[in-house]
């Protein structure tokens, strides 16, 4: 099959479209024939060599895709071939057949096209876990989320409109704001050219907010550090700024606040079945429209190196889309 394979780890991705085996469903697995596959900051950490978790090289990068079910393991209940789904796995989805757990699979709701539903699992499902399992998140809580114009940010957003909090969406530039208003952000903060602590006051006053999902780390983390409300709840989630910070003790001892973790893909692998119910129920919500996936643009599978460059720079809006097959394209 052809795919986008890394070939190495450097600071400059070594990956080139190529040919390599097709992968071979296991036991409890779902071979899909990719349409659509996204593409995450997480990819690009990974072929930098700065995630968490290495592959063996060469491997075919990709967390998320959807497509058509092509066959399934001999233990699988779930799902038979032609059905439409969404599915993930840690890499694998830049290329024209994937192989995910069936448990890390979706069914689509009719209507959900390929280039959408490949944007709602790890973005959703992070936004989720981090809001509903971990911070739980109340209505009418003052939800603040950085980097709020990227994929999982703007799931943030949407996601903390719907649960009925009040949401005020940090970014970085002004050509971002549009997109997280239209997502649900009562208020946007621009915190490169604001001071972050001042503007948070003078929304919430000296209350500060409920709950921060931070996207960015460093001076952002550690102002909202000092900006959290009694019993807050602090969720690092990733550090584009490329420097991980540290909490002074002191800050959640005084106002009783948390800093709560929320590493989604390793929960979902300890808790199968929870992640996929939650799947399922995330995707039920786009299917009617109470959840908004924004596609900001889709490439073809070719541009990979352009999609990438858009998440370095920090310059996508929502989520970057690879269209891999076409509807009635064959294999080759």
């Amino acid at each position: 099959m052809r795919a986008i394979l890394c070939a190495g780890f450097a600071a400059e991705p070594q990956l080139q479209l190529g040919e390599t085996t097709a992968p071979t469903p296991g036991r409890h697995d779902v071979e899909v024939a990719v349409h659509a596959a996204a593409v995450s900051f997480m990819d690009l950490l990974m072929a930098q060599g700065r995630y968490q978790m290495r592959p063996e090289l060469p491997y075919v990068p990709g967390t998320d895709a959807a497509g058509v079910v092509v066959s399934v393991g001999a233990e699988v209940t779930r799902f038979h071939v032609g059905d439409r789904v969404a599915c993930g796995n840690w890499h694998g989805a830049w290329a024209e057949r994937m192989v995910a757990p069936e448990s890390s699979t979706v069914p689509l709701p009719a209507g959900v096209d390929f280039q959408t539903a490949a944007a709602v699992r790890y973005a959703y499902g992070t936004a989720r876990y981090a809001l509903v399992t971990q911070a739980r998140l109340q209505a009418g809580e003052t939800l603040f989320v950085t980097g709020a114009a990227g994929g999982v940010g703007l799931a943030a957003v949407d996601l903390g409109r719907h649960l009925g909090a009040r949401v005020i969406a940090g970014v970085g530039s002004r050509n971002k704001a549009a997109v997280v208003r239209d997502r649900g952000a009562e208020h946007v903060i621009f915190y490169t050219e604001e001071d972050l602590r001042e503007r948070i006051r003078s929304l919430n006053g000296d209350r500060g907010v409920d709950v921060c999902l931070d996207h960015v780390g460093g001076d952002v983390f550690a102002a909202m550090a000092r900006s959290m409300a009694w019993g807050g709840r602090l969720v690092p989630l990733g550090f584009a700024c490329g420097q991980i910070p540290s909490v002074a003790a002191n800050l959640p001892l005084l106002k009783n606040y948390s800093v709560v973790g929320a590493y989604w893909g390793a929960w979902a692998e300890r808790h199968p079945r929870e992640s996929a119910a939650a799947d399922e129920v995330l995707m039920r919500l786009v299917g009617t429209g109470e959840l908004r996936p924004h596609v900001g643009c889709t490439m073809s599978w070719e541009e990979f190196g352009v999609a990438l460059e858009l998440l370095r720079r920090r310059e996508a809006q929502g989520r970057v889309v690879l269209q891999v097959l076409q509807p009635g394209q064959p294999l080759e």
